[in-house]
């Protein structure tokens, strides 16, 4: 088989990211953790978009919020669901991989990062949602996809975890328009994220996309009127 070639390194918050290639394929490494994505294997990203977009449908004018940038298969999904008229904002923390995906890696996407839609914030979502969340005068997201390196798992801190903590909940709740969607990749069902959804005020359901062997998870919650408790579905 060939071997990858290394195309391109970064720092990474006190690790190293580093890209390859093979042939057609690519992937994104970093020391110590192994491989965080490959260009062969994004359909739990697809239906985390598809998802989050089908269930706000008909809206004029939505607004979308994705966490997390990496080779751009999830907002290149996103935006094929959407009309021109959308507005999508990609928060990213390493400056490097949105030069990648504007590089090497535009064509696994079609350019998705320069779609005249997109704007592209350098820095931690989890912060960003929280400055929306408490400032009223700014606008609501309609949907909020989570497509992070790691997402929800038992060792999360229930309370205090910046991304899936009842804080952090709290945050997207207030951040997410009336009937918002919130939609988190996975790579396994977490019954603890799951419950802490129901518990700030979402519907919840998750999928399992693919067929057969390993699936990751997406996680589905949809906002609910104050008075309204959220049950949970396979």
């Amino acid at each position: 088989m060939i071997p990858f070639t290394e195309i391109d390194k970064a720092d990474d918050h006190g690790g190293i990211m580093r890209l390859y290639q093979r042939g057609e394929e690519w992937s994104i490494r970093v020391d110590r953790q192994g491989e965080l994505m490959n260009s062969r294997a994004h359909n739990s990203e697809d239906v985390l978009a598809e998802m989050a977009c089908a269930l706000i449908a008909g809206r004029r004018s939505p607004r979308l919020l994705v966490g997390g940038l990496g080779m751009g298969f999830t907002l290149r999904a996103v935006l094929d669901e959407l009309p021109a008229s959308a507005a999508v904002t990609v928060a990213e923390l390493n400056s490097t991989v949105v030069d990648w995906c504007r590089g090497p890696l535009a064509t696994l996407t079609g350019g998705a990062v320069d779609d005249p839609r997109v704007t592209v914030a350098i820095g931690d979502v989890a912060e960003l949602v929280r400055r929306v969340a408490r400032d009223p005068g700014l606008p609501r997201f309609d949907a909020i996809v989570f497509d992070l390196y790691k997402g929800p798992h038992h060792r999360s801190d229930s309370l205090r975890d910046p991304l899936y903590g009842s804080r952090a909940i709290a945050a997207v709740h207030a951040a997410l328009a009336p009937q918002g969607v919130f939609t988190v990749w996975g790579e396994n069902f977490e019954a603890g994220f799951d419950r802490r959804l129901q518990a700030g005020g979402f519907a919840t359901s998750h999928e399992r996309p693919g067929r057969g062997g390993y699936r990751h998870v997406v996680f589905i919650a949809r906002k609910q009127p104050a008075s309204r408790s959220g049950r949970s579905r396979r």
